[in-house]
């Protein structure tokens, strides 16, 4: 059996949505659940990107630098840092 992207056993998915802390604030709970579950449907595919549908607005900043340095939270729990299971 030849592996392509969608059957490889080393690519890993990620069900985890990460955005800055003060956009998570701005949200309401629905916006929440869409983008909780377009990633959770796009991992059950085995693609790494949801789909375009669910992005959001007003996250950008000034730069790239600042863009970097902004507090990057887990969507399903603010609590948690973008990198923390």
């Amino acid at each position: 059996m030849a592996y392509t992207q969608e059957n490889n056993p080393f690519k890993k998915v990620t069900r985890k949505v990460c955005l800055p802390k003060a956009k998570i604030a701005s949200m309401s709970d629905a916006e929440k659940k869409k983008i909780i579950a377009a990633k959770q449907s796009a991992a059950n595919k085995g693609k790494q990107r949801r789909s375009s549908s669910s992005n959001t607005t007003g996250t950008s900043s000034n730069s790239l630098k600042d863009w970097v340095k902004q507090d990057w939270r887990q969507v399903g729990n603010p609590s948690k840092k973008c990198g923390e299971s």
